[in-house]
């Protein structure tokens, strides 16, 4: 099983910004994509989740090619986490986290709705926040309750488009933490879209490094976080190590 595209190539007006991607995303697995603004991190994650139609290609789904199947039948799969600005809906805390359970609408039962959001709610310590109107809450806690309505909505693979862009420090390894928790308790999939590199090789098992909306690199973050691809794909120079384990990209003082 797997959610997958080979050969995608997508074109935004005169503009190639996908061209030739092969991936896959396992269940079980935790994939970082990194690269520069404008690489193309957020135009796979729309077209692996049907969002874009690419030019040429195809994505599957475990098998089934994404155009064969429903939009119910893809959210069942997949939950998508926009970025935090990317939603502005007048709607309460608690219905938006409601809305990540309209694919089980068919079996929830009003009480098990009730229990998953409840559940949801209090992993992203939104408890209190239920009754507070989306589009009048901070970038960060919109992006927390963007989390918490994909966590409520049990699908096998997680596309989140820079989850922790407009979190604390705090929120922002409480957010990947919880993700990692998921990939290794749920057995599920996540592909993130990241900025922060570090953070990346800290929590992900493999690193997809996009360059000019190519694949540059992909594997290990030992692999993909070297002096060679970090000045080809971001033009820098960095120090890449360890502290106590933990990895660590510092971009060198340029000129």
């Amino acid at each position: 099983m797997s959610l997958s595209c080979t050969a995608l190539s997508v074109t935004r007006g005169k503009r190639t910004v996908l061209s030739g991607i092969d991936f896959a995303l396992e269940p079980g697995e935790l994939v970082c994509l990194v690269g520069a603004n404008g690489a193309g991190k957020s135009s796979l994650i729309r077209c692996l989740d049907g969002l874009w139609r690419p030019g040429s290609g195809e994505v599957s789904i475990d098998g089934k090619r994404l155009p064969s199947l429903t939009r119910a039948q893809v959210a069942r799969s997949i939950a998508y986490v926009p970025q935090a600005g990317g939603d502005t809906m007048s709607l309460s805390v608690s219905e938006m986290v409601t809305l990540g359970r309209a694919p089980h609408r068919a079996t929830d039962t009003v009480s098990l709705r009730a229990r998953k959001v409840e559940a949801a709610l209090a992993r992203f310590a939104l408890n209190g926040m239920e009754t507070r109107a989306f589009d009048q809450l901070s970038g960060g806690e919109r992006q927390r309750v963007l989390l918490a309505r994909a966590f409520v909505q049990e699908a096998r693979y997680l596309l989140l488009d820079e989850p922790t862009s407009a979190l604390d420090l705090r929120h922002q390894l409480e957010a990947l933490r919880t993700v990692r928790e998921m990939v290794d308790e749920l057995q599920v999939g996540a592909l993130i879209a990241i900025h922060d590199l570090s953070a990346a090789a800290r929590f992900a098992d493999r690193l997809v490094l996009l360059e000019q909306g190519r694949i540059r690199a992909a594997g290990a973050w030992q692999n993909v976080l070297t002096p060679e691809h970090l000045r080809g794909a971001f033009g820098i120079e960095a120090r890449v190590g360890t502290v106590d384990g933990l990895p660590f990209v510092i971009p060198e003082a340029q000129g």
